[in-house]
């Protein structure tokens, strides 16, 4: 059909265009990298709508995206921003009161914003493969936009109940057999917008107003949902009020938008929402380091030395991003228990839809390789060194990588806490070493520390976090100390929780007090699943660098001196066996004993005090990782503990939850609790200067 060519060569503004064919009035939207609904997508979508309103020979209008997706949400920019006329609320109610219908065509993700959009029209067509979701609710909010009164009517209210407040995507599949869209297509997203609008004016495509239809009543649902919300997320606040919203589906349209406008607004006031937008831009906020200008080396094959948990897990993460990897062991029978880790992990792959079975055979018969033999990493890009936490062996290790590897490979080692320098130290190339902590699982856990040491070359730091992305991570910069951020920082709030431990808190209360503040696990739970083992080794190994004047608390020891490693020997803190996770009387009565030694008597802990002193110890220590420089920001903790440490994510991260705090209300803590053990407890100098100032971390991130 001929194309009848509006004035300003089809552009209503940068980012919407508009085609007039036969009768069809096409609209197009091109604002790169994924249509995000800014202001200028929202007023060029009104004034495109409006202009073919008014054509008298345009009878149908179809929508579509050009691109890789239809309107993926939101635009990130606007956030925190006033808003800007037309409010999407205003354009969908726009769009669907059009007296002339409007079909939409989805591809690619079409999410949040983007989804109401499809909703408010009057039909919706996606092409296969594409993923639905109102995600909001990750963010702390909810959908603001008629996404609790539109989808309900559509796909009922126990569909939308569970797509709301999960924020999960659903299939084409799951959103088709629902009734939130009306078909599926293959093709191009301009084709098939054309074909969709011949079919609404012919009638083979039905058009409904969505906020005519009536939704079906299911109070079952709403229960059920509140009762697993009551379960499952009673902290959380944009949850329930999801729940809420979705109730008010029964009213009219113009009446649920109000309730739905005034629980968005709650929501938004919500010191939640706060800590969710925070953590929302923290992923991307630890990308902005000062080597991100450098060139990544190219990385086609990966070495990873050690097939224990962490090496096999390391090794199944590259795997899975499609890089060929060399595992190598001292013997064959490492190598035969690494293999085995491999394959049980892409199993849970592929149980989890994320790998196909054919991918998985694929990966272990030409993407894995394996050796006892070192030198069979001479042609590695990058290799990754995950042995035992001992210096000797890490040492004696890059020596010999420093002899086989060829030029311009990466040199990387897997340590928790030991010193970069020192290993990088023993290679003739100490520009191409650094650290890249992994965190267990090491294919499941996102959380990549890039340890940056004195004579590490930028463009090695840069590879560092290609990887990462490559690998599907949040990679965050530190510099070398004991621990790096996230250990270091966990070493010293893990003294005062022994500390409270020893002075009458059992581990029990302890981590029942830091569930209740947001975290999955407390301390002890978290000590025995990763083995008190490893802290124990720790512990001996800072034994002789131990100050005389520090309180040092040896339960964890006494209970290691018996074989007791947490989760791995069925005992630590707790007993782990068929009746599941229970406090070990052992390892109390080995509590009382320390505490009668000691001479202490034992007083009580409130959860309120127990929560204040963690959090006040991890935020000190926070802040000195920062006067130091190991961190560049503070926002960089932040990720560190979002991503690595179940730090919870409403909260938005201990620096963040500094602020909430504030810095004089947390020098005033400090300095009482000072007066019990004026060792441990110091007031960084830098808080102090904030106390005084009013400055918060919130500003520093500004600041870059």
């Amino acid at each position: 059909m001929p194309s009848d060519t509006l004035a300003g060569a089809n552009a209503v503004n940068d980012v919407v265009s508009i085609e007039i064919i036969g009768k069809i009035g096409l609209i197009a939207l091109d604002n790169p990298p994924v249509n995000a609904a800014s202001h200028a997508v929202r007023s060029g979508l009104w004034q495109a709508v409006e202009t073919l309103q008014q054509r008298v020979d345009v009878e149908v209008i179809a929508l579509y995206g050009k691109g890789r997706t239809f309107i993926a949400g939101a635009d990130i920019r606007e956030f925190g921003k006033p808003p800007q006329d037309p409010w999407l609320p205003e354009l969908c109610n726009f769009i669907e009161d059009s007296e002339k219908p409007i079909v939409c065509v989805l591809h690619g993700t079409t999410l949040g914003g983007g989804l109401e959009v499809a909703l408010s029209c009057h039909a919706r067509v996606a092409l296969k493969g594409t993923k639905v979701g109102l995600p909001e609710v990750t963010l702390g909010i909810l959908p603001g936009a008629g996404g609790t009164q539109r989808a309900p009517r559509l796909a009922g209210v126990a569909f939308a109940l569970e797509m709301i407040t999960s924020g999960k995507p659903v299939s084409t599949q799951d959103a088709l057999e629902n009734g939130l869209i009306d078909r599926i297509a293959e093709g191009d997203p301009r084709e098939v917008a054309l074909s969709a609008a011949e079919d609404l004016v012919s009638g083979t495509l039905p058009r409904r107003k969505t906020g005519e239809i009536e939704a079906a009543p299911d109070q079952a649902a709403l229960e059920a949902m509140r009762a697993k919300l009551a379960k499952t997320q009673a902290q959380l606040f944009s949850p329930h009020k999801c729940v809420d919203a979705v109730a008010a589906c029964h009213l009219p349209i113009k009446e649920g938008m109000a309730e739905e406008r005034r629980l968005y607004n709650a929501c938004m006031d919500s010191p939640q929402r706060a800590g969710l937008i925070h953590a929302f831009f923290s992923e991307r906020a630890v990308a902005k380091v000062p080597e991100a200008s450098a060139e990544p080396r190219d990385i086609q094959a990966i070495g990873v030395i050690g097939g224990g948990t962490m090496g096999s897990g390391i090794a199944t993460a590259a795997l899975l991003a499609g890089l060929p990897v060399t595992l190598t062991e001292r013997d064959q029978a490492g190598l035969d228990r690494g293999t085995d880790t491999i394959a049980k992990n892409l199993d849970g792959a592929v149980k989890r839809g994320k790998l196909s079975t054919d991918g998985r055979e694929e990966i272990l018969s030409s993407k894995l390789s394996t050796s006892t033999d070192l030198t069979a990493l001479s042609d590695v890009d990058l290799v990754i060194e995950a042995v035992f936490e001992e210096m000797s062996v890490k040492r004696e290790i890059f020596g010999t990588l420093d002899k086989v590897c060829k030029q311009g490979a990466v040199l990387a080692s897997n340590t928790s806490y030991l010193d970069i320098n020192d290993i990088a130290a023993t290679t003739s190339r100490p520009a191409d070493v650094i650290g890249l902590h992994f965190f267990s699982p090491a294919h499941v856990m996102r959380l990549l520390e890039v340890v940056v040491a004195d004579k590490t070359a930028p463009e090695v730091v840069a590879t560092g976090f290609a990887l990462a992305k490559k690998l599907k991570k949040i990679a965050v910069r530190s510099g070398v100390c004991d621990g790096f951020i996230g250990n270091r920082i966990m070493t010293f709030y893990k003294k005062a929780a022994d500390y409270m431990m020893m002075d009458g808190a059992s581990p029990e209360e302890i981590d029942t007090a830091m569930r209740g503040f947001g975290f999955a696990m407390g301390p002890y739970q978290v000590a025995d699943l990763a083995g008190l083992d490893i802290s124990w080794a720790a512990n001996k190994r800072r034994a002789a660098t131990r100050p005389a004047e520090e309180r040092y608390i040896p339960i964890a020891d006494r209970i290691c001196e018996n074989g007791w490693f947490g989760r791995k020997t069925g005992q630590g803190f707790y007993i782990y066996d068929d009746e599941g996770p229970r406090p070990n009387p052992d390892a109390l009565a080995i509590i009382d004993a320390e505490r009668e030694k000691a001479g202490v008597r034992p007083r009580s802990f409130t959860p309120e005090e127990i929560v204040s002193r963690f959090m006040t110890a991890m935020i000190a220590e926070g802040t000195r990782v920062l006067e130091e420089g190991i961190a560049l920001r503070p926002i960089d903790i932040d990720a560190v503990f979002l991503n690595g440490y179940g730090f919870p994510r409403f909260r938005g991260g201990p620096m963040h939850t500094a602020d909430v705090i504030g810095a004089a209300d947390l020098v005033r803590r400090i300095e009482d609790y000072a007066k019990e053990d004026g060792y441990y407890w110091k007031v960084p100098e830098l808080l102090r200067k904030m106390a005084a100032s009013g400055e918060t971390f919130a500003e520093m991130n500004a600041r870059g």
